[in-house]
């Protein structure tokens, strides 16, 4: 049977032998900060994205539940550009003045919910950003998600390591802190193979 929210909640009280009604209360923040653990610890491939539309301004808003960005392509005359990835101040160096314009080369993170783009654009192009994404948050009225249907383990395990200082338990961190490292690297090992063409 796959995983759901209520299924892996119902793991949970079952793993750690607790039932009473102070744990049961904490079980959603232990599934939260598992799924914000994956996200950030690495980039399973069912976490990427892709997202297109239209760059006109200086400043692009980035996706909800973005993490990090894997690649930013523009197109300029039927062909595919990509920008680079620089610094702040290596944007802000390079055009420091915002309202003069010309083609896109560069992007950099202007705050976690926004790019800032060098040289400003001076036409709209059409652009294609992939990227990672934090996964909709599991709850009661989102019962599944990618990791419920490809990772399950990988998920169960890094709850638990949450809910394991909640418990005074430490000890059996390293315990699941194996369990997850090795169903971490089945997933790492599975992407790796996924971009590696077989008849290579």
């Amino acid at each position: 049977m796959a995983m759901t929210y209520t299924s892996l909640l119902a793991d949970l009280e079952n793993y750690c032998e607790r039932h009473d009604a102070t744990f049961l209360a904490q079980r959603s923040e232990f599934v939260a900060s598992a799924e914000t653990r994956i996200a950030t610890e690495n980039k399973p491939f069912g976490l990427q994205r892709v997202v297109t539309g239209t760059l006109s301004g200086a400043t692009l808003v980035k996706p909800i539940r973005w993490r990090r960005t894997r690649s930013f392509s523009i197109v300029v005359g039927g062909e595919r550009k990509y920008l680079k990835l620089r610094t702040y101040e290596y944007c802000r160096t390079f055009w420091p003045i915002a309202a003069t314009t010309d083609e896109p080369r560069y992007y950099c993170d202007y705050d976690f919910e926004h790019f800032l783009i060098a040289p400003t654009p001076n036409a709209s192009y059409d652009f294609e950003l992939a990227y990672f994404e934090r996964p909709e948050p599991l709850s009661s009225t989102n019962q599944t998600s990618w990791l419920t249907q490809n990772a399950p383990q990988l998920l169960l395990y890094a709850a638990l390591m949450e809910a394991m200082p909640f418990l005074k338990n430490s000890e059996r961190i390293p315990e699941f802190q194996g369990l997850y490292d090795r169903a971490m690297s089945s997933i790492v090992k599975e992407d790796s193979e996924r971009i590696v063409d077989a008849s290579a």
